[in-house]
C-alpha cells in the first residue's frame, strides 16, 4: 500500500509539472502580439508606408535575436485611410479581436487623436508616432510620444529666430484647419507676439483645399517679412506650386516653416528646385550621425525600394524603428508585458535608440526636443540622388548641429 500512494504522489507531481511546462510552453509558444493602424492609402499613406517598411525591419531583427522574453514578435496592421474616422474602429478590433499584447499608435497627429480617450478609459500603454499634442487636455500618463518635439515653441523656434536675426517685424499665417496645423499655427502665433511681430495676413484653409493661388497672391499683397505655413503634404505641394507661378513677392525673407510632406522623397523629387530657399522644420538630413542609423538606411532603402516606398526614408523612419527599439529595451529590462510596468520603466529611463538617447518629460514627450530647422538650397528637378547629399538641406539651427547661414530674402534664396 506505502508503495502505491508513493508511486501516486509521482504521479500526481509529475502530471502537474508537466501541465506546467506544457503551459509555460503554449504562452512562450504564442507571439508577442504588437498592433498598429497605419496610413497606406490617402494623404498621410507617404509616410505610413514607410514607417511600416521600417517598424518590420525591427521586427524581423528581434525576431533574429529570439523574440522577446522567448517569444517570437509579430505586428499587426490595419490601413487607418489617412482618417481619424477609422482609427477607433482599428483600434477596437486590435484590442477585442487580434488580442494584441501592446499599440503603437498612427502616424501623425489627426488619425492618433481620437484613440487619447480610448486608450485611458482602458489604462494600456500607447507609443506615439510622430503626433503633435494630442495628450494636451487627455493628460494620459501612458502616453510615449517618439517625435523630436514637444512644444509649439520647438517647432518654430528657428525659424523665428532667423527671422529675428534678419530684422523681421511681420508676419503672415497660413494654416490648415485641422488639429495638428492649429496647434502649430496657434504655437507660432503666440511666439511671434513675444517676439512683437506684427501679423499682417491670416487664413485657414479646409483640408481639401487645391488651389492656393489667392490665398498666395493676398500673401503678396500683405508685405510681411515673413510667412509661416503649416500645412499636410498635399497641401504643402499645392502651395510651393502656387508660389512658384505667382512668387510671394520682395518683401519676404523668409517662407516656410511647419510644411508637412516637404520631407518625403517622392514630393521632394516632384518639386525640385520649386522648394529652393524653403526655410522648415525637419529631423534628420545627411550629414548629421547617431550610432547605428547609417547602417539602419543601408538596410532600409534595400527594403524600401522593394517595397517602393520613400527610398530614403530620412524623415519619419528611423523614429519608426526607434520605437520598436524603446519596446524592446523596456520589455527586456522588466520581462513584463504590464503596460503600467512598461510605462513606468519608460518614464524613468534613458532609451538608447538609433535617433540618439531619449528621455520623456511628465507629458509624455521628448525631455529635450531635436527639431532642425533647414533651408533647400541648390535644388535641381528630377534627381533623387541629390537628396543624399549634406549641403542640399543648410541646418540653420539649433546651434549645435549648424552647418551654414541663411541666404535671404527667399526670393534671391530661390535662385
Amino acid at each position: 500500500m506505502k508503495s502505491i500512494r508513493l508511486f501516486a504522489a509521482w504521479l500526481s507531481a509529475a502530471l502537474l509539472m508537466a501541465a506546467a511546462t506544457a503551459q509555460a510552453q503554449g504562452t512562450s509558444g504564442q507571439p508577442i502580439k504588437i498592433g498598429i493602424g497605419i496610413a497606406q492609402t490617402g494623404a498621410l499613406s507617404g509616410g505610413g508606408k514607410a514607417a511600416l517598411v521600417a517598424l518590420q525591419l525591427w521586427v524581423d531583427d528581434v525576431n533574429a535575436k529570439g523574440g522577446l522574453l522567448n517569444r517570437k514578435v509579430e505586428l499587426i496592421s490595419y490601413d487607418d485611410q489617412s482618417s481619424p474616422a477609422v482609427t477607433p474602429g482599428i483600434y477596437t478590433k486590435l484590442l477585442d479581436i487580434d488580442k494584441v499584447d501592446l499599440l503603437i499608435a498612427p502616424y501623425a497627429t489627426v488619425p492618433t487623436a481620437p484613440l487619447m480617450p480610448l486608450v485611458k478609459q482602458r489604462n494600456l500603454l500607447l507609443m506615439g508616432n510622430f503626433s503633435f499634442q494630442v495628450n494636451h487636455t487627455v493628460k494620459h500618463d501612458m502616453w510615449f510620444n517618439n517625435a523630436p518635439w514637444n512644444d509649439a515653441s520647438s517647432w518654430s523656434d528657428g525659424f523665428f529666430s532667423t527671422g529675428g536675426r534678419l530684422g523681421a517685424t511681420t508676419v503672415a499665417f497660413l494654416a490648415a484647419d485641422q488639429e495638428f496645423a492649429q496647434n502649430l499655427a496657434n504655437g507660432a502665433r503666440e511666439l511671434s507676439k513675444k517676439l512683437g511681430l506684427k501679423t499682417v495676413y491670416e487664413q485657414n484653409y479646409p483640408p481639401s483645399t487645391v488651389d492656393f493661388s489667392a490665398m498666395i497672391r493676398a500673401i503678396r499683397a500683405a508685405k510681411p517679412d515673413l510667412v509661416f505655413v503649416a500645412s499636410y503634404p498635399n497641401d504643402s505641394a499645392a502651395i510651393v506650386r502656387a508660389v512658384n507661378e505667382i512668387g510671394v513677392g520682395p518683401s519676404v525673407k523668409l517662407f516656410g516653416g511647419g510644411m508637412v510632406g516637404l520631407q518625403f522623397t517622392p514630393i521632394m523629387e516632384s518639386l525640385g528646385s520649386m522648394m529652393n530657399g524653403i526655410v522648415n522644420y525637419n529631423t534628420y538630413v545627411p550629414g548629421m550621425d547617431y550610432p547605428g542609423i547609417k547602417n539602419y538606411f543601408e538596410r532600409y532603402s534595400k527594403r524600401a525600394i522593394a517595397a517602393k516606398v520613400d527610398p530614403l526614408g530620412y524623415y519619419i523612419t528611423p523614429f519608426n524603428y526607434a520605437i520598436g527599439q524603446m519596446i524592446e529595451q523596456a520589455v527586456t529590462a522588466t520581462k513584463s508585458l504590464d503596460h503600467k510596468v512598461l510605462a513606468a520603466y519608460l518614464r524613468k529611463n534613458e532609451m538608447k535608440t538609433i535617433v540618439g538617447p531619449i528621455r520623456y518629460g511628465p507629458d509624455g514627450e521628448w525631455a529635450s526636443p531635436r527639431v532642425i530647422t533647414t533651408q533647400f538650397r541648390g535644388i535641381g528637378d528630377k534627381n533623387v540622388d541629390q537628396f543624399k547629399l549634406p549641403g542640399k538641406q543648410v541646418i540653420l539651427s539649433p546651434a549645435s548641429v549648424k552647418t551654414g547661414e541663411i541666404v535671404a530674402p527667399f526670393e534671391k534664396a530661390r535662385k
